[in-house]
């Protein structure tokens, strides 16, 4: 059992906990993700990780309460314990494997809308460990929907926040942000790393792609099962299949199929839509969630 040593609601329906799962916490890097189940019954839900501490041996997660499930999850007290609780998983950030002296001549840009600022806050925080800074613009829909900012300022070289309905920081989509501060402010960006709701990610990524700034995207939010067998994070990336929660998280934003991903997470919603999926598919559509049928 993986007992929960803090938990508090960051914004309306978003929380945080703290949870003590020591070999996660010794192995795990940023851009990885957990799969955590409340009991033997429940649902397996992939999150990505926030933070950890190696020396306590605790992992932080960050949810928004959607479903059934993760609003059981928000319920959850201090003493509580989860089920299982099994990471990391997917492959780090491909940051954490440059070398460090290269990675401190670059002009790094992290874009975060929403919920995706909890996965980019590790992958900020590692660099600030390891004396690499890096700007951040942190996006959300209102003021009170805002979350880890005094975390981020913590960390990060420059922090851009935009609402986008103008009631805190610079107003506007976080799309404005980057073209004022590349065109207007004179920036220069070797790389940029978006992580938030996929249209988000996918106007980012038609913008640097004009900006001419290699951009890397995060596909959690498109995982189910975080195995790879339920198929709802098949995406096709610069022509080829892949699964986020396997190959990924993170692509080439560039070559990233948003839309038929996009339309995608839509049918998979639906018993309808998953058998239509599985009959187009074929032997490509995996199964294993025990909801499309594919592992029948």
């Amino acid at each position: 059992m993986f007992q929960i040593l803090e938990t508090r609601e960051l914004a309306d329906n978003i929380y945080l906990m703290v949870v003590e799962a020591k070999r996660v916490a010794k192995s795990c890097a940023p851009g990885q993700f957990v799969i955590v189940r409340m009991d033997q019954e429940g649902e397996r839900i992939p999150l990505t990780i926030c933070d950890y501490d190696r020396v306590s041996g605790s992992v932080t997660i960050v949810f928004q309460g959607v479903g059934a499930e993760t609003k059981r999850m928000a319920a959850m007290k201090v003493g509580d314990a989860f089920h299982d609780f099994v990471g990391p998983l997917g492959c780090a950030s491909e940051l954490v494997s440059e070398d460090k002296e290269t990675l401190k001549k670059k002009k790094i840009l992290f874009v975060a809308g929403g919920v995706g600022t909890a996965p980019v806050y590790p992958q900020v925080k590692w660099l600030h460990e390891n004396g690499v800074q890096a700007d951040v613009i942190v996006g959300a829909k209102t003021k009170d929907m805002l979350i880890l900012e005094e975390e981020m300022k913590k960390v990060a070289g420059n922090l851009y926040v935009t609402t986008d309905d103008g009631s805190y920081g610079r107003s506007g989509m976080v799309t404005q942000t980057i073209q004022d501060l590349v065109e207007k402010e004179g920036k220069q960006y070797d790389v940029c790393i978006a992580i938030g709701p996929m249209i988000m990610m996918k106007f980012v990524c038609r913008l640097t792609e004009q900006l001419h700034i290699p951009t890397v995207v995060s596909l959690n939010p498109i995982m189910v099962d975080g195995t790879g067998m339920c198929g709802a994070c098949r995406v096709t990336v610069g022509g080829e299949v892949k699964f986020a929660c396997v190959d990924g998280p993170e692509f080439d934003g560039h070559k990233v199929d948003f839309d038929q991903a996009m339309k995608r997470q839509q049918m998979y919603k639906t018993e309808e839509g998953r058998e239509l999926l599985r009959f187009q598919e074929g032997s490509t559509h995996h199964g294993g969630c025990g909801n499309c049928g594919g592992d029948k």
